[in-house]
């Protein structure tokens, strides 16, 4: 069996015929646009997707955060500002221009500004997308409805397997919705909606009823007929009553599963193992990448991360049945190993991975294996001493460093096999 380990999950690839100079495929992430009236339901599916999904990396982008800043002159009448409005960038097949809300916007002197007539600053959400899907970290802003301002966020956004971006006209800007995989539209009665916005902005924007009518009545309700409504058409999937059809959430969810199987390693290769990530896992990853870490506190945790490793390899072992007598004179039927085991350390990185070998299996023979590659098609065997009897044996293969061990782990399969019917099975990684 070939052990392998490698913290960085999604910065690997395993081919038969790889070159060492080639690059690792980029994995493209999964981008879901959720789209819908205010106060639909559409922070609740997000919500209850990511929750779905607690074993994939997901990422949340809202498009309530790439709202403009206003100015001191549009501050004073903010309650006369539209929030809703896409400016002359949607969709043209959505625009009726002499509409009701075209009309007033011509009247009111804040869209007459040249700037922009966008409520959003797309050309900065679409940057922010762009440099997810392409797995950059990015600082996604947050705006702030009580003062009505963009604060620049404190901490990145990292890249995730599924990127949600949720806003009430994702689905309307043509650029934003090529980004998309699925677009989905959550359709939710008008009178919910205005119930569920006058209890938001009332309690959590600080906001009278009377101005959340006011602001409902001219922007918002011409704005999602105008514009909102419209882009339905759009959607891959629309969810009638929102969080509450659970039924549509859960085949959604399905759906993105088999997407990311796609790009799942375990799935295309079936001798591959990745341990489930644990907060165990997790700390101890933290602690071998902080440039504060103590050098025995180092090997400490490496050592430990290493052993749950071999640990978990040893289970994908063919056992056999096999009966012993206990102290008390019962009978207890058991598993064990089918055939001895011994390890093949690829110097110099795999001695680090010895000791954790030798913990979990008491009296192993280990063996060591020093290949040098000339260039991307030949090899050269330096050194070699492996157990005589490896060919009845389980072999470890054990090469921590899978970055630049892919082909020197292949090298040194084919070096041990030539000649020896070895059992080289699986390949265990910690994710």
């Amino acid at each position: 069996m070939e052990k392998l380990s490698n913290g960085f999950r999604n910065h690997f690839s395993i081919t038969d015929n790889v070159s060492p100079s080639a690059p690792a495929p980029l994995k493209q992430p999964f981008v879901i646009g959720v789209a819908g009236g205010t106060a639909s339901g559409k922070t609740t599916v997000c919500n209850m997707i990511m929750s779905q999904l607690h074993d994939q990396r997901v990422v949340l982008v809202n498009q309530d955060s790439f709202y403009h800043s206003l100015c001191e002159e549009k501050l004073k009448k903010v309650h006369e500002y539209n929030f809703d409005h896409p400016g002359n960038k949607s969709d043209s097949s959505l625009c009726n221009h002499k509409s009701t809300i075209s009309i007033f916007v011509m009247k009111n002197s804040f869209w007459l500004d040249s700037n922009y007539t966008d409520a959003f600053n797309t050309e900065v959400l679409l940057s922010c997308m762009e440099k997810l899907r392409s797995g950059q970290p990015v600082s996604i802003p947050s705006y702030d409805f009580k003062i009505h301002q963009s604060i620049e966020s404190a901490s990145p956004v990292h890249p995730a397997d599924v990127i949600i971006l949720e806003g009430i006209l994702v689905l309307n800007d043509p650029q934003v919705r090529n980004l998309m995989n699925m677009k989905i539209f959550v359709d939710t009665d008008a009178d919910v909606r205005l119930s569920r916005r006058i209890q938001r902005d009332t309690v959590e924007r600080g906001r009278n009823i009377q101005n959340v009518l006011e602001q409902y009545t001219k922007f918002v309700k011409p704005s999602f007929d105008e514009f909102i409504q419209p882009s339905m058409k759009y959607a891959d999937i629309i969810i009638p009553r929102g969080g509450d059809n659970d039924v549509a959430i859960d085949l959604i969810v399905q759906h993105i599963r088999t997407k990311l199987c796609q790009h799942n390693l375990c799935k295309i290769y079936s001798n591959i193992f990745i341990i489930s990530s644990t907060f165990q896992i997790k700390g101890m990853h933290t602690l071998i990448r902080d440039i504060n870490t103590k050098k025995h506190d180092f090997v400490f945790y490496a050592d430990r991360l290493i052993r749950l490793v071999v640990e978990h390899g040893l289970g994908h072992l063919p056992f056999t049945e096999k009966q012993i007598t206990t102290p008390t004179g019962s009978v207890y039927t058991g598993v064990d190993f089918c055939k001895r085991l011994c390890g093949v350390s690829v110097i110099r990185s795999g001695e680090s991975m010895e000791n954790a070998l030798r913990a979990c299996c008491n009296g192993i023979k280990i063996g060591k294996i020093l290949i040098h590659r000339e260039n991307n098609d030949g090899r050269q065997l330096i050194y070699e001493k492996l157990p005589k009897d490896i060919s009845s044996r389980h072999v470890f293969l054990l090469d921590p460093v899978l970055a630049s061990g892919t082909s020197r782990c292949s090298c040194a399969l084919q070096e041990i096999s030539d000649g020896k019917d070895c059992d080289f099975g699986n390949r265990c990684l910690p994710q």
